[in-house]
């Protein structure tokens, strides 16, 4: 029982860790390029993504091991089921704890359809109130640029 108890928490944890890793392709035909002047520039901390996805499912992996030494029989799956939270919840924290922060700068564009937009971005130096300027892509993609 234990061992398959073992097994499913194992299999849990590694399609945990593929959805984790998984990103959303950028297909080179939605690269959207719109044109606008700079209403505002705010400056901001971006903090970079974590990714508490992988943490979680090492500290639950770990969790697991660590409660498979103690006890045994039933002690012994409460042990690795309570370890798997506890570690999960502990290495997501780690992996937030982790992430850094950079100087960013959300900048506010009315584009040339009247349209407001707001991008969130790594400083781009020389970008000021007034100047036409180029937003790049789109979603968190999104890149302000000098025309």
């Amino acid at each position: 029982m234990t061992t398959s108890f073992f097994s499913r928490i194992a299999a849990l944890a590694t399609a945990l860790v593929l959805a984790a890793c998984a990103a959303p392709g950028q297909d080179a035909s939605s690269m959207v390029i719109r044109q606008g002047k700079i209403e505002q520039i705010t400056p901001t901390t971006i903090r970079s993504e974590a990714h508490t996805g992988v943490g979680a499912v090492v500290g639950g992996l770990t969790g697991v091991g660590l409660g498979s030494l103690i006890g045994g029989g039933t002690g012994r799956d409460v042990a690795m089921v309570a370890g798997a939270i506890g570690g999960s919840m502990a290495g997501a924290q780690i992996a937030n704890n982790a992430a850094g922060s950079m100087p960013g700068q959300e900048v506010f564009v009315r584009t040339d359809s009247g349209v407001l937009v707001e991008v969130t971005q790594p400083v781009m130096p020389g970008l000021r109130v007034g100047q036409r300027v180029f937003i790049q892509g789109q979603g968190h993609m999104a890149r302000v640029v000098p025309q």
